[in-house]
């Protein structure tokens, strides 16, 4: 394992909150992604004032799941509320909460990931996070926004390990800095490609020119396809992908996508900067197969734009960008999309639970066949 683990036993499980990562990530050997720059961290983090925290859950040879929570800002989010958007792509998926986003276009909560029947848990996680904020105590009223995937094939899905305090500890834990990738927090279980999948994230900044804004996402892979990196076609190099002979590999599955930025977007061009996550997603090989949940939410964390609780005016006056200037975005959410997604992969390390087992990408050998193409830097 590449894990160093910092742990803590609770009621059985081995709950992992701040675990420390040291595999290499395919930027950092050579692969390149688009023409725009990464943040400092290329992460969903490098958005200002976002900060994404974990929970993980493991226990003997069949809990292998968890928790990860992605807050917009520092403050109280239920009287700060960001302007918010949600894309379905394919919709055989629980997006919890995604009908209150759509019609108001407004976020007043965390955006928690985690496992398809602990939905319900970590929606009470949430609620309980927010009436227990200062502030918030005549709070009658909560949208918690939880999405999932189905790890039920290495985790014992019908368990429902996940509990409210696991969505509590995943918030509590949360930072702002470089963001843990792989089997991780709503990442534990899952698979992607035919391979592990876990979670992912990377970030892409506009030159000053183009407004200086920077775009975050963070993905949660769970979904199938022909895996493609960079343009190379490496599950048909591989001779891992869908629809190959004899092979025994479904695509369906599910990918949630997490979109910030600090441009400020109100909620209708947040949907077209949402929708644009899944050109991000094509570009990797996924098809959005029949079985597969894929959704996009996306938020801005412009100060100017948000959401009072209580209103003070019956108006509120905020500046949003041009139509006009919101093209350079869109290459940005697609090119961190994709870049998130594989980053995922490369993180993902085997696992087997449940009498199930998921290989992790070979990534020496992926490396060879990026060479081969001439689409290695180093």
């Amino acid at each position: 394992m590449r894990l160093l683990i910092s742990v803590m036993v609770l009621t059985g499980f081995i709950m992992n909150l701040q675990p420390a990562m040291s595999q290499s990530r395919p930027r950092d050997l050579g692969v390149e992604f688009g023409v725009l720059k990464p943040g400092k961290w290329n992460s969903i983090t490098d958005v200002a004032g976002v900060s994404v925290g974990h929970c993980t859950l493991m226990e003997g040879d069949r809990v292998r799941t968890g928790v990860t929570a992605i807050v917009p800002h520092p403050g109280n989010i239920f009287q700060e509320k960001v302007p918010a958007a949600v894309f379905v792509g394919n919709g055989f998926g629980k997006l919890a909460g995604s009908t209150q986003v759509e019609e108001l276009g407004n976020l007043e909560t965390p955006i928690v990931l985690t496992s398809t029947l602990s939905v319900p848990a970590a929606m009470d996680g949430v609620i309980f996070h927010t009436l227990s904020q200062k502030g918030n105590e005549q709070v009658r009223s909560v949208n918690a926004l939880v999405g999932e995937t189905n790890d039920g094939g290495l985790n014992d899905i019908r368990s429902r390990a996940v509990r409210p305090e696991h969505v509590l500890a995943a918030i509590q834990s949360a930072t702002d800095t470089a963001v843990q990738e792989g089997n991780i927090g709503a990442g534990t279980g899952t698979r992607c490609f035919g391979f592990k999948g876990g979670i992912g994230t990377a970030s892409r900044i506009l030159p000053p020119k183009l407004g200086g804004y920077t775009v975050g996402v963070l993905v949660q892979t769970n979904f199938g396809g022909v895996l493609s990196i960079s343009g190379v076609p490496v599950g048909q190099e591989l001779g891992r992908f869908y629809l190959k002979e004899q092979l025994d590999y479904s695509p369906d599955g599910s990918c949630m996508m997490v979109v910030a930025t600090d441009a400020p977007l109100d909620a209708r061009n947040l949907k077209r900067l949402a929708q644009r996550a899944m050109l991000g997603l094509a570009r990797t090989g996924g098809i959005a197969s029949n079985g597969s949940g894929d959704y996009a939410v996306a938020f801005s964390t412009a100060p100017g734009l948000r959401i009072p609780h209580r209103m003070e005016q019956t108006a509120l006056a905020q500046e949003v960008l041009h139509n006009d200037a919101v093209s350079p975005l869109f290459l940005a959410v697609i090119e961190a999309t994709e870049e998130a997604i594989i980053n995922s992969l490369f993180a993902a390390e085997t696992m087997e639970a449940n009498g199930v087992r998921a290989e992790e990408l070979p990534v020496e050998q992926v490396l060879e066949i990026m060479k081969k193409y001439g689409r290695l830097k180093n």
